[in-house]
């Protein structure tokens, strides 16, 4: 048998390449890959509730429990400074559409909302929803979105 140059070549790049590909497959146990480093411009209701200002009018929303899970039962809660016309809501996926929905607020003060919420789980491990608040003062729609991470227990 008669071993040329280029198949040694050849068996030694097809090991290194196996190898490679072997060695990939093993996890990295210096880091906890369920973890995401978390933006900072979302809102974090295990410190306290989300404010946003429009034209002098403070909304602030809280979602319980803090940690936002996919799949469960959640309760939201909207106050705002003033009494508010046509209050509504939504929610939706900042960057991956996940559907529209609605959020049913109940009315339990003239400053203060409530509502049950749920929403599916998105299988990238990292999903940011928007909470769309619309709203009527003085004869004028305004509106303003906090954004939230969902599963929130898997920053840091």
């Amino acid at each position: 048998m008669q071993i040329t140059h280029n198949s040694v070549v050849l068996r030694v790049l097809y090991t290194f390449f196996i190898a490679m590909n072997i060695s990939g497959c093993e996890p990295d146990n210096s880091k906890n890959n369920t973890l995401f480093e978390q933006d900072t411009g979302l809102c974090n209701f295990q410190e306290k509730a989300c404010t946003k200002t429009v034209d002098d009018i403070e909304l602030s929303l809280r979602i319980t429990p803090w940690d936002t899970p996919s799949e469960k039962p959640l309760s939201l809660s909207l106050n705002s400074s003033e009494p508010l016309e046509n209050v509504k809501m939504r929610i939706e996926g900042r960057d991956m559409f996940m559907g529209i929905i609605p959020v049913n607020l109940s009315k339990d003060s003239e400053t203060t909302y409530s509502a049950p919420l749920i929403y599916g789980s998105c299988s990238s491990g990292y999903m940011v929803w928007q909470a769309i608040v619309s709203y009527q003062q003085d004869g004028i729609e305004k509106f303003t979105i906090f954004e939230f991470l969902a599963d929130s227990e898997k920053t840091r």
